[in-house]
């Protein structure tokens, strides 16, 4: 299966982090490349891009799209979390720009064998990188009731999540819940038919909530952020994509803390703390899709992008 995934917010992404031809820059979840690519076309010999992926498939399909670009590109397997510690290890000091798009990609909704799509039955996998151990179904058959409850209405948001969580506990001491058919009846059998009919598919919320327990989606991020602003070059900006309100949250206090990073009491007449600025927010409130790059890609509604530039 072709590696597709359309580029959210791609033109507005470009245009903030204000490409330098000599700059280095690194794209933390490189997908298709789809962003590489148009990093990739600004830069001279004397610039460079770092793409970074778990992704094997997508390690592999970027490679390809990128290969024009010869030696402009160095392609990285590993998770984000760990790009500021890769990076070092071959030598790199300091970056002019990093982009984080978090969003999951086409191909990996798609592609059936995945497990990470309600609309098709297959084995509970969701796995970012099939390297890792821990599965969905280790996650449905294994966590406890309260953890199932609390990770659905915390990553999920949903209203149903205590009711969800105890039918999935009933369900699995009859036998175990291996496939994401399985998983999905038991689901719609959670939520009354009434909702069910004006609410969106059924399942989409408790889906996407044990994706980012699977991957450790918000403590990757949460993790990542700090160093990422810390690595940057001064005038280097930090862009990051966002596709739902937990990531948005992480992101929106790590930029403001970035930006005003004092600690003293509100009374206080000056800071004693010491903490100076690194930074700032450029965008007081996110970029959103246009209506016409809504019209093109569905997936794209829910996305919001944040920019923090390096100063010191």
């Amino acid at each position: 299966m072709e590696f597709n995934h359309y580029s959210v917010l791609l033109k507005e992404t470009i245009d903030e982090l204000k490409i330098k031809p000599d700059g280095i820059y690194v794209d933390g979840t490189l997908g298709g490349g789809g962003h590489s690519y148009e990093i990739c076309k600004s830069l001279s010999k004397e610039g460079h891009l770092y793409g970074i992926d778990q992704d094997e498939a997508a390690i592999e399909a970027a490679g390809e799209r990128l290969k024009e670009f010869g030696n402009v590109i160095t392609i990285i397997r590993s998770n984000y979390e760990f790009a500021v510690e890769r990076l070092k290890e071959i030598g790199v000091t300091g970056v002019d720009g990093i982009i984080l798009d978090l969003g999951v990609s086409s191909y990996q909704l798609d592609n059936e064998d995945r497990g990470f799509s309600y609309r098709y039955d297959s084995a509970l996998d969701m796995r970012m990188d099939d390297r890792q151990t821990l599965t969905a179904a280790d996650i449905v058959n294994n966590y406890s009731e309260f953890d199932l409850y609390r990770i659905i209405r915390d990553y999920g948001e949903d209203n149903f999540a205590k009711n969800i969580a105890k039918h999935i506990v009933a369900e699995r001491a009859k036998e175990p819940i291996k496939t994401t058919g399985q998983l999905n009846e038991i689901i719609k059998a959670s939520i009354p038919a009434k909702i069910r009919a004006t609410g969106g598919h059924p399942s989409k919320r408790t889906f996407q909530a044990i994706r980012i327990e699977c991957n450790r989606e918000l403590d990757v991020l949460k993790n990542s952020l700090d160093g990422m602003i810390d690595f940057l070059n001064p005038g280097g900006r930090l862009c990051i994509i966002t596709f739902h309100s937990l990531e948005d949250r992480i992101v929106k206090s790590a930029f403001k803390k970035a930006q005003n990073p004092c600690t003293c009491p509100p009374d206080f007449p000056v800071c004693v703390c010491g903490k100076k600025p690194l930074g700032k927010v450029i965008t007081g409130k996110p970029i959103l899709p246009t209506d016409e790059e809504l019209s093109i890609n569905s997936r794209s509604k829910s996305a919001k992008l944040r920019v923090f530039e390096k100063t010191c």
